[in-house]
């Protein structure tokens, strides 16, 4: 019987584009490559047989399996093909390893001592050189078959530890009720040590004995501190050619001593360098001087670019002080504490506090009757009104841009027929007239759109992700110039808030670096509608070329007229169409290559922060170290504990999720008191507070006092700043009516 048969392609590269495929099109696809070199047919019996493409050698029987024992020439089971090519054998075979491979690893008989030899680079050859004797002491050694680790590319599967279920949940337990005895909190499993941790315990096997307190708290805690310190070493490549911000805050703990903290940021990230006990020293102006001059000397004078602090007058003073002992560091204090009390003092301005009040009579109205809230999270496309978030002292704004985006759920609230059992209640009854006065609407939108600016700048500042620098100067100019455009040039109703930002601004926050660093943005430099042409901007430009050493003074002006006329690397377009979605350093790194003194000018001046906001959520870590059951801690070792915990989270902060709130959580509660608790009733008087009031006569047609907010808490997450509906709202700025409104209510 003749059977047709193609020579088959033993070209190794072209095998997965040239090969036969000898089945039909209603036929499952054969994978396995034996069937690259065979094909079916039938014997004289009507049996199906496989036909070898080198011999004709015909078998019946045994499959794929016995073929490929064919062309391997393997003896025993098939006589063996002698016309093979050596490529082809070659892949047979690896392929029959492979198999047998994957077959061993799904039984889980794969030992250790088999994966350490297929990692090796010892020579197939030198193996064989091994005794027999000695090939039987490693395959009875049950020790290799226990797992390698979680970092084992080859660890057996569940099947291969041939443990039970029983035995799983024993050691779950285990840690369980360490857990509960210790009252360690439950998201400590959350962390990308707990893992490693037990993997490391399991690897060591059987016998492993926990460190003892001693080690924990003095012999491994200073081996982890050095651990650390390579960490932190390692970024200081980047603070030698970006430049660095020392931030500084300071802090009093349980026991009343004041400490200070000292940061160090780069656009790599941020590290906790040192902690000050600062009890048995006077903090003058001199004296913290010295100390800052200390942190700089540790950081090295000519890595440090900036230097952020505390508003407090002895601050001011020091770094006025260091400023002048370094010529080419300069200081400026916390924009977002600056940020946050222009908006404090914007929100105790009486109209405001009127409107407030208002606002915070709807919410705790709603949040205190179950029927309205619920009513209200039904709503399709609602939301919560009031939700804590991450930045300080904008609570009222931000709760007022949230209620009025629920103005039409609140509206129909207010007017359906399940309402109509509240408006028996006083309460119910204002809460309508509130929600359906077109005048609170309008009002709360027009402090929405005052604040917006100044907002959106403090969440910019506040962020340690990305360098604010570049836009401190220009959004609190932005922010004085859309107040006037709000209220159509009318002094006597933008006056009283661009006078509280002028005086903040003037005072605390106007430094020749942000100037420079907004002539350095490009967003805001090739902007020319908009770019401020104030004289003090090219001044402090000129400020900080003259102070600074590392680059030549006359190379970096004559180049900055290269970036100010858009020419040579400036004049594409798409480092013009680049300018506002890159962050300013970043384009300063890609596209300024023919303007290399001015390029690493930039760079280092653009990468720098404009708050203290890292030291101060450090101070978080400080109170869960430093807990009153801990109080009497030496500082030594609370500053090697935090130095520690401080940088390990920095090293994971990007697999660190954010928490999200819940407006009625018992833990978030006292942050958003003001718009969701109800006011407390005065309870009955007892007897020790009868006798000391005895005397005390109260005015009878005195009006109740109004509790003054404060705004202290974390503010609500404002709703998508790019959603512009609010901009289509045409607001009715009225002069009688905006300055007379709540007055009289």
């Amino acid at each position: 019987m003749e059977t047709t048969r193609s020579t088959p392609n033993t070209n190794i590269e072209e095998q997965s584009t040239d090969r036969i495929d000898p089945v039909g099109p209603n036929i499952r696809r054969k994978t396995d490559i034996g069937w690259r070199y065979c094909s079916e047919g039938t014997n004289n019996e009507g049996k199906k047989v496989l036909i070898c493409c080198f011999c004709l050698k015909k078998i019946a029987g045994g499959g794929i399996n016995r073929m490929k024992l064919h062309l391997s020439n393997i003896q025993g089971n098939v006589e063996p093909c002698h016309k093979v090519p050596a490529d082809v054998k070659f892949l047979i075979e690896s392929s029959m390893k492979e198999n047998a491979q994957k077959a061993k690893e799904k039984k889980g008989l794969i030992s250790m001592e088999e994966v350490r030899e297929k990692n090796s680079p010892i020579p197939v050859a030198s193996k064989d050189l091994c005794s027999a004797s000695s090939k039987k002491r490693k395959a009875s050694d049950i020790s290799t078959y226990f797992k390698a680790g979680k970092q084992d590319a080859t660890q057996p599967s569940i099947k291969a530890c041939m443990q039970s279920k029983e035995r799983w949940h024993d050691t779950d337990m285990a840690i369980a009720l360490w857990f509960y005895d210790a009252c360690i909190l439950m998201n400590a499993v959350n962390s990308p040590f707990f893992q490693a941790a037990l993997d490391k315990v399991a690897s060591i096997g059987h016998g492993y004995k926990a460190p003892t307190y001693h080690a924990l708290r003095v012999t491994l805690l200073k081996d982890a501190r050095t651990h650390v310190r390579l960490l932190v070493d390692s970024l200081r490549e980047h603070w030698t050619e970006y430049g660095c911000t020392i931030m500084s805050d300071g802090w009093t703990d349980t026991r009343q001593r004041p400490l200070i903290n000292f940061l160090v940021y780069c656009p790599e990230g941020i590290s906790f360098i040192k902690s000050v006990d600062a009890s048995d020293i006077i903090t003058d102006a001199d004296t913290l001087c010295n100390i800052f001059g200390e942190i700089v000397e540790i950081v090295g004078p000519e890595n440090v670019v900036h230097m952020v602090t505390d508003n407090g007058a002895n601050y001011k003073a020091a770094g006025r002080k260091l400023s002048e002992r370094y010529s080419t560091i300069k200081w400026s204090p916390c924009a977002v504490h600056c940020l946050n009390l222009v908006i404090k003092d914007i929100a105790e301005m009486p109209k405001v506090k009127d409107i407030a009040t208002l606002v915070s009579k709807i919410t705790v109205f709603v949040y205190n009757h179950k029927w309205t809230l619920n009513w209200l999270r039904k709503r399709a496309g609602s939301s919560e009104i009031v939700r804590p978030g991450a930045t300080h002292f904008a609570t009222t704004f931000i709760a007022l841009k949230s209620l009025h985006d629920h103005k039409n759920h609140l509206q129909a609230l207010v007017v359906c027929d399940d309402f109509k059992k509240f408006l028996k209640m006083p309460k119910g009854k204002d809460v309508k007239q509130i929600v359906l006065d077109e005048r609170f609407w309008n009002n709360s939108l027009i402090l929405v759109r005052v604040m917006t600016p100044l907002i959106r700048l403090l969440r910019i500042c506040d962020s340690d992700q990305k360098p604010a620098i570049g836009y401190v100067y220009e959004g609190m100019h932005r922010a004085r110039i859309d107040i006037k455009e709000l209220f159509k040039g009318k002094k006597q109703l933008y006056k009283p808030y661009t006078i509280v930002i002028k005086n903040h601004w003037d005072k605390m926050l106007r430094h020749s670096i942000h100037a420079a660093a907004y002539w350095l943005n490009p967003a805001f430099q090739y902007d020319k509608k908009n770019m401020c042409q104030k004289p003090e901007i090219m001044k402090s430009f000129l400020d900080m070329v003259d102070n600074q050493s590392l680059y030549n003074k006359q190379k970096v002006v004559q180049e900055n007229i290269i970036y100010q006329t858009r020419k040579k690397c400036f004049s594409r377009d798409m480092a013009l169409e680049s300018c506002k979605t890159m962050r300013p350093d970043e384009w300063w790194r890609c596209f300024a290559y023919d303007v290399p003194s001015l390029q690493k000018f930039a760079m280092r001046i653009l990468s720098q922060t404009a708050s203290s906001s890292g030291c101060e959520r450090n101070w978080s870590v400080f109170e869960r170290i430093h807990t009153k059951k801990r109080n009497r801690l030496e500082h030594q070792r609370l500053n090697d504990l935090v130095y520690v915990h401080y940088n390990l989270r920095l090293q994971n902060r990007s697999i660190i999720e954010k928490r999200s709130y819940d407006p009625v959580d018992y833990e978030s509660i006292d942050k958003t008191e003001f718009w969701i608790v109800e006011e407390e009733q005065e309870g009955e008087l007892n007897i020790d507070e009868l006798e000391n009031m005895i005397d005390e006569y109260p005015n009878v047609n005195e009006e109740p006092v109004s509790i003054p907010f404060e705004v202290n808490g974390d503010e609500p997450v404002i709703p998508d700043e790019d959603n512009d509906d609010d901009d289509d709202i045409e607001i009715n700025v009225d002069d009688e009516d905006w300055m007379n409104y709540g007055r009289n209510e």
